[in-house]
């Protein structure tokens, strides 16, 4: 039974990560491309500076794959590789759940499953640390940006975890809904608390030491010695835009996972039920 939702799930998962390339590719990836463009500028920009004040520029190197490969099959292939592993993840996660929250029906559960990964696996660490596109963030700090987000997405989903734990023992003392809030509010709180003390990207050591104490690494204006603007900042419309149509890619690839997950699952555990409610009733 497990291995049959699994297989589920990664079905589920799949057409979830292609839809939501779908989508992708038409809204974001016109922003991806613009901050492309803007890296390129201002890394020309900065040679430019550079050769003036008499330091030796190396040449950048070719790009192994083009943006059309990368736009096109890089961008799908990830897309849909991903909503496969999270369809997977949430087969194991609905498994777990399955009559241990409640006389749920396997549409409801697979919605609310789906919600409360898409919450703790993506939205809440996004809130911290939110999606950029490429010309954000400096490579001397990768590691550093992966680590913190690492650890905020297994605090956050831990964290939901015993949320869901917390809700099923007050259940009986507060009831269903009361019991649901107090969880909630507790996974807030204590979420909270990891963000608050968990340092802003531009807290990070090396960027300090190199542009200063910033909230984060958002490119600034590029100065010559005088303090003269040569190049502008990275556009914030643009940033916005593209965080705004990356989480929209996320809710279209769980909202997915659970629509298609749930009747699945419901005509593999309630075939019986799942067959009378697909007959068409028959006037006598």
């Amino acid at each position: 039974m497990e291995k049959k939702l699994i297989l589920r799930g990664v079905i589920a998962g799949a057409v979830g990560g292609l839809i939501a390339f779908v989508f992708a590719r038409i809204f974001a990836e016109p922003q991806i491309q613009a901050a492309i463009d803007y890296e390129s500028g201002r890394d020309a920009a900065q040679e430019a500076l550079d050769k003036a004040a008499g330091i030796a520029v190396e040449p950048a190197g070719p790009d192994i794959f083009s943006r059309t490969i990368q736009a096109n099959v890089g961008i799908g292939a990830g897309m849909i590789l991903f909503g496969v592993a999270m369809g997977a993840l949430f087969a194991v996660a609905y498994t777990i759940c399955l009559g241990r929250v409640g006389n749920l029906r396997p549409k409801p559960l697979a919605m609310l499953v789906a919600a409360g990964e898409f919450l703790g696996v993506y939205f809440v660490p996004f809130i911290k640390y939110p999606a950029n596109p490429p010309s954000i963030g400096h490579e001397e700090t990768i590691g550093d940006r992966g680590n913190l987000y690492l650890v905020l997405v297994a605090s956050s989903t831990i964290f939901l975890v015993l949320a869901v734990v917390l809700g099923k023992h007050l259940k009986a003392r507060f009831g269903n809904w009361n019991a649901t809030l107090i969880s909630l509010a507790a996974y807030a709180v204590v979420v909270g608390i990891v963000m608050a003390l968990m340092p802003s990207l531009g807290h990070l050591a090396y960027n300090v030491q190199e542009y200063g104490r910033h909230a984060t690494e958002t490119p600034l204006p590029l100065t010559d010695s005088t303090g003269k603007i040569v190049y502008p900042g990275f556009d914030a419309d643009r940033l916005y835009a593209f965080r705004l149509y990356s989480v929209g890619a996320q809710v279209i690839l769980w909202g997915l996972i659970g629509l298609l997950f749930g009747p699945m699952a419901e005509r593999l555990l309630q075939p019986k039920r799942a067959k009378v409610e697909a007959e068409p009733v028959r006037e006598a």
